[in-house]
């Protein structure tokens, strides 16, 4: 295999481990706001009509599903 083609794959398997880190970041970050704002009060349909998801979506998300 050539050198540049090897440089070019890792950099896409670097690139693809990083998205996937972010995302779990932000999934983690999404579950936690979405929990605290019930934990202030805010009922699974009053999430949900802010966030533009079913409520039963919301309810999972905060499950963790």
């Amino acid at each position: 295999m050539a050198d540049p083609e090897k440089k070019a794959r890792a950099k896409v398997r670097r690139a693809q481990a990083e998205f996937e880190r972010s995302q779990d970041q932000a999934r983690a970050a999404r579950r936690k706001a979405f929990a605290k704002a019930q934990a202030s009060g805010l009922s699974l349909r009053q999430i949900s009509e802010e966030v533009g998801l079913h409520y039963s979506r919301v309810a999972e998300i905060i499950r963790g599903d």
